[in-house]
């Protein structure tokens, strides 16, 4: 299939909602366990068929088949989703023996009357293959334990109270976020879907109904492609009663305000074209705060490489993507980071703007910065320095690229000073709040002490990782991904609601993440409690693509004798 052919380009769509429907009555009457066999139906046929998503996505991002790259589809793919499954599974499974689903979690305290439930590691198996990473979920403030517990299991604490049929407008960029939605829309929503596939992904329609047939065959779900005129019909649909997007900010404001003066006049009136519940995920301008400290070369050239990942992850066509790195302008090594961040952008591995409309981002954003660098590695990779937190007209704060472009604002300070300050920069000045990052050295995270938590808990994003990427909290199974609460459908910004969050949790207000500083084997030598070698989700891992292959079917059926191939080679990464 082409990427321009239309899928089910006659469908009947009063027919699917009707079937759902259906659908939905029967879903009322499973119980527990039943929903939990068929996740675990769904699960092997990703096992079934994760080799056929790879290819087809790699083919769809225009990737050598033989590159590394050819990981993150591995690992952004089926491994996210077997993952997940396994996950929810066990939360099902739970529930059904009447079990509390946070039975043996650890529950602490976090910053503001916070809880933090410990989600990563979780069992042996994690702290293997993901040693010295740790993710929290954070409650909003106030939340009692009781409450936590009591609440945990969302749309499946009450089977038989379903809520209607789902809409699920799934992602064009990363190809697990569509059947990842569709899953949280069945469990935690307890709804059946119609998913509508950005027209980009129709090619994997196959794959996906072939992942789906289980639930398929019992008219829990549904699969469509088409363009953007399908997607506006089934949100409008009167059989479809709630509505789950990701995607852009524009695209939103679209479905639920209208288009052109239209939307201007629906706003301005507080009446929604789209009049049902509606939650999303849209991404924004995602910053990364780079904490002064006294690092080695080898600390310099590792976290560049980091930050350039970071950018550069499926070409700079994440939601999740760095976009402006908010640096010490008295640092005493400002200028051999930024000398090693320009070596890291150009030397990471060239690949393709597959994503429609790459090429005229990165126009419009180096129209717009006479003094923008093209870093090379590829035609589409920029460097914009010199940006001014305090100008409000900068357009790099608003306006997420959506490719491999890269800014850099500097403030004064060092220490708690200048994380304070780039924390309240980072959530007075940038437009969203999906995911920021902070890059510390473990002697200045010694020094700062309890002060890096409160600074955490005063960065107002939904996913902050310390010294990991946020891109890992998608990859967490059991940790919330989506904006930081607060949001409204007249300024979604990145979003409302949380996806994933395969412990069925409620009240969650973010997820935490924190990473080694260094990879093994320099992180044992300088006391790091950790063993991890380079991440696996680095462009820069030269064995990404054997190991996430290894890694997806290991997650499928988790086994010791599998992991002495895997070690291997991900330590050759």
């Amino acid at each position: 299939m082409r990427l321009t052919e239309p899928a089910h380009p006659h469908l009947d769509l009063d027919a699917v909602v009707h079937r759902l429907a259906a659908g939905e009555r029967a879903w009322a009457g499973s119980p527990l366990a039943e929903r939990r066999d068929v996740l675990l139906q769904v699960m092997e046929a990703a096992d079934a068929n994760a080799a056929e998503w790879v290819r087809i996505a790699a083919r769809i991002k225009q990737l050598d088949p033989a590159s590394p790259l050819v990981g993150e589809e591995w690992v952004s793919g089926p491994y996210a989703l077997i993952g997940y499954a396994q996950a929810l599974q066990e939360t099902l499974k739970r529930l059904a023996d009447g079990a509390p689903v946070l039975a043996g979690y650890d529950v602490g305290q976090a910053p503001g009357g916070r809880l933090a439930v410990r989600v990563l590691p979780h069992g042996t198996f994690d702290r293997l293959l993901l040693n010295g990473f740790h993710a929290e979920v954070w409650t909003k403030p106030g939340v009692t334990e009781e409450r936590l517990h009591g609440d945990a299991g969302l749309g499946q604490r009450a089977p038989r109270r379903t809520n209607g049929v789902a809409l699920v407008l799934g992602a064009g960029n990363i190809f697990s976020i569509p059947p990842l939605d569709v899953l949280y829309q069945l469990y935690a929503g307890n709804r059946t879907v119609v998913l509508k596939l950005n027209p980009v992904t129709d090619p994997l329609l196959p794959v996906f109904r072939a992942v789906f047939q289980p639930m398929i065959d019992r008219d829990l779900v549904e699969i469509v492609g088409g363009g953007p005129e399908a997607g506006s019909a089934l949100a409008h649909h009167p059989g479809v009663t709630a509505v789950h997007m990701t995607g852009s900010e524009a695209t939103h404001d679209a479905i639920v305000w209208g288009g052109g003066e239209e939307a201007a006049a629906a706003k301005a009136a507080g009446t929604p074209k789209l009049r049902k519940p509606m939650t999303s995920e849209l991404g924004g301008v995602c910053p990364i705060i780079v904490v002064p400290g006294k690092w080695s070369a080898a600390d310099l050239r590792h976290q560049a490489e980091h930050v350039a990942t970071q950018r550069l992850h499926n070409s700079g066509c994440n939601c999740i993507a760095g976009q402006i790195l908010i640096i010490s302008s008295d640092w005493a090594q400002k200028d051999h980071f930024l000398t090693e961040l320009r070596r890291a952008l150009k030397a990471a591995p060239a690949r393709p703007a597959w994503y429609p409309g790459c090429d005229a981002r990165v126009r419009s954003a180096r129209g717009l910065h006479p003094a923008a660098e093209a870093v090379g590695g590829t035609p589409e990779r920029t460097l914009l320095t010199g940006l001014d937190l305090a100008d409000p007209g900068e357009t790099a704060f608003s306006t997420e690229y959506f490719g491999p472009v890269l800014g850099v604002a500097e403030l004064p300070g060092t220490g708690a000073e200048f994380l304070d300050a780039a924390v309240t920069a980072a959530n007075e000045r940038l437009r969203g709040t999906l995911g920021a990052g902070i890059i510390a050295h473990p002697r200045t995270i010694k020094a700062l002490g309890g002060h890096l938590r409160t600074a955490i808990a005063n960065l107002r994003y939904g996913a902050i990782g310390v010294n990991a990427w946020t891109g890992l909290g998608f990859l967490t199974p059991r940790a919330t991904w989506g904006a930081y609460p607060g949001h409204t459908p007249e300024d979604v910004q990145s979003g409302i609601g949380v996806v994933h969050n395969a412990l069925l949790l409620d009240h969650a207000e973010r997820t935490v993440l924190v990473g080694p500083f260094r990879p093994s084997p320099r992180s044992v030598l300088h006391g790091e409690m950790s063993i991890s070698p380079k991440p696996l989700w680095f462009v820069t891992n030269r064995t990404a693509a054997a190991t996430g292959r290894r890694l997806t079917r290991f997650t499928a059926r988790p086994r010791w004798r599998a992991l002495p191939a895997i070690f291997a080679s991900a330590l050759r990464g």
